[in-house]
């Protein structure tokens, strides 16, 4: 049960599209009736993603917070002679974003119930990209995340280009183009490193782990090398490549520029699954992918990605101060929060990892909900113009007080999540740079300045605009939705424990495999400049001894896949 459940979760949202889908086209063809009443579609809709959330609820639960390997596994061949396999798995940071989605999913159709969810393709596109993020997040063979991490461009291309705004076609074309582009560099990574396991190893296994009864070592026992190779082949490339693919995602400064037209022209379900889940699938890619495999470019690179880090939390914020357009501020600054999250993983510590992560999480709650705020009152007023505002927390105290009490998560108030996350980041960057951390510091301040100069002009002061004195306050429905995101706000803050204890067994898992590959790295660098002038290799640790070769680690591998074959018990 444990191994299919992890399966479930990742697919009941398609299931439930296809099965919506069919039973609409049964009852059209048997002429029973116009197909499946749009009322239906919602909440059967709504019914599988809240099914889903318990689900990953159930995950969490069952969730072993001392064990660092992955867990409810799920192994099966899919293209076997490619090494192209059906596998997922859990640690800790798939648990965190798997939760995340999840959560937000339901709050979005709920969000949105008397919108855009009373169209059938709204939800379609909804749930399908539901199952592509949790794909994404759970994958543990190399060439299935790229397919989830592709097959996300699809659903939300659709979700700007129909439902959004007067220029959502050039917004959904645009975002396309930025995210394509970066995923063909994703690609050519992957398939240089198929070549560089061919060469090792006589074959290919994409899988990122080892599981029993597999010939072939996982791709991340690939010796990738970081000098005396054709540089397409070296470490420094493939991370540049991969890393650029997940810049463009996330996005980092300068590749940033459709993410502002694409929140803008989004509906607003379309803007909280941008900011909640697309954007955290670059980091994740990051700590799943790039660091993990080419741990010897990624300490190279770690100063330049956090000063690029910082130019986007220092820049976001101030493109952020000159916006006038509600829902464009939030997405400037949601640019400066996400600065943060990449330096807090280029800190590349225990402290800066755990905040960066904890920061994907906190930004996904405080900016997704900052979203539906502004969706809400746009949907009042017919406008996202700050000046069109001015004394609006009179007519609507309850919107107000939550507007205030999620603008203050994201600017970091203690006892919010943001302050956690934040002060982790920091902590990372003064252990690593303290002219960075200082720097980073500075960013701080500008998003408190703008988001409280946005808080004084939306909600306080006279009533100046007659339309503004009309304005009717939250109902049930509404004030629900900012209930369920104001709980795990708080509770962050007050209990961070709670994520942060089952993630650091993961980054210390991370953090020593990326030291134990850098110094196979080094091995291996010493034995070709030996073998170069005719001298024995040095071990990693001072010792003489020759590194074994690719045929020595072949025959290790094929003598375990005669091991009886049980259960797959991946090991990192």
């Amino acid at each position: 049960m444990s191994e299919a459940l992890l399966t479930w979760v990742v697919f009941l949202p398609l299931a439930s599209v296809v099965g919506l889908a069919l039973l609409h086209g049964s009852l059209v063809a048997f002429g029973l009736s116009r197909g499946l009443p749009d009322v239906l579609w919602r909440w059967l809709a709504l019914a599988a993603t809240v099914v889903t959330f318990g689900m990953s609820v159930a995950l969490a639960a069952g969730y072993d917070a001392t064990d660092t390997a992955f867990q409810f596994v799920a192994h099966r061949p899919w293209l076997p002679r490619w090494g192209i396999h059906y596998f997922v798995g859990l640690d800790g940071v798939g648990l965190a974003m798997l939760l995340l989605t999840t959560f937000l999913v339901p709050l979005v159709l709920i969000g949105s119930w008397t919108g855009y969810s009373r169209r059938k393709g709204y939800l379609m596109h909804v749930l399908v990209l539901e199952t592509g993020a949790l794909g994404a997040f759970a994958s543990l063979n190399l060439f299935q995340f790229y397919v989830f991490f592709e097959a996300l461009l699809v659903p939300m291309v659709f979700l700007i280009g129909v439902f959004g705004g007067p220029l959502r076609v050039r917004a959904a074309i645009k975002f396309f183009l930025f995210t394509l582009a970066g995923s063909v560099l994703f690609l050519v990574a992957l398939l240089v490193l198929a070549v560089l396991q061919q060469q090792q190893f006589g074959g290919v296994n994409f899988d990122l782990v080892a599981v029993s009864g597999i010939p072939l070592p996982p791709i991340l026992e690939t010796r990738v090398p970081t000098v005396q190779a054709p540089w397409w082949q070296q470490q420094t490339w493939l991370f540049a490549a991969c890393a650029l693919a997940f810049a463009v995602k996330i996005p980092l400064v300068p590749l940033h520029t459709w993410l502002p037209d694409a929140h803008v022209e989004a509906p607003t379900g379309g803007s909280v699954l941008l900011a909640g889940v697309l954007l955290k699938l670059g980091a994740f890619g990051f700590v799943r992918v790039a660091l993990p495999l080419f741990p010897v470019a990624a300490q190279q690179f770690a100063p330049v990605l956090a000063v690029v880090a910082l130019v986007g939390i220092l820049y976001g914020a101030l493109l952020a101060m000159v916006q006038s357009d509600l829902k464009k501020l939030v997405a400037y600054t949601s640019i400066s929060h996400l600065g943060f999250v990449v330096l807090g993983l280029f800190a590349l510590n225990v402290e800066g990892l755990q905040g960066g992560i904890l920061q994907m999480v906190n930004h996904g709650l405080s900016t997704g909900a900052l979203f539906l705020l502004v969706g809400m009152i746009a949907e009042r007023r017919d406008t996202r113009e700050i000046a069109a505002f001015g004394g609006v927390a009179k007519p609507m105290p309850v919107f107000a007080l939550f507007l205030v009490l999620i603008t203050m998560s994201s600017i970091g108030v203690p006892m919010l999540n943001g302050f956690v996350g934040e002060f982790l980041v920091l902590l990372g960057a003064f252990e690593r740079s303290a002219a960075v951390g200082a720097a980073a510091t500075v960013g701080v301040v500008l998003a408190a300045i703008v988001m409280l100069s946005m808080l004084r002009r939306v909600l306080f002061g006279p009533v100046e605009n007659p339309e503004n004195r009309g304005l009717i306050d939250l109902d049930r429905r509404e004030r629900a939705v900012l209930v369920a995101f104001v709980i795990p706000i708080v509770w962050i803050g007050v209990h961070p424990a709670t994520l942060l204890r089952r993630v650091e067994p993961s980054i210390l898992e991370l953090l020593r495999v990326m030291d134990v590959r850098a110094r196979a790295s080094a091995a291996e660098s010493e034995a070709s400049a030996s073998e170069s002038s005719g001298s024995e290799a040095p071990e990693a640790d001072g010792s003489s001894a020759t590194v074994p070769g690719a045929a020595g680690q072949r025959a290790r591998w094929l003598a375990a896949a005669t091991a009886p074959a049980g259960r797959p018990e991946p090991a990192r």
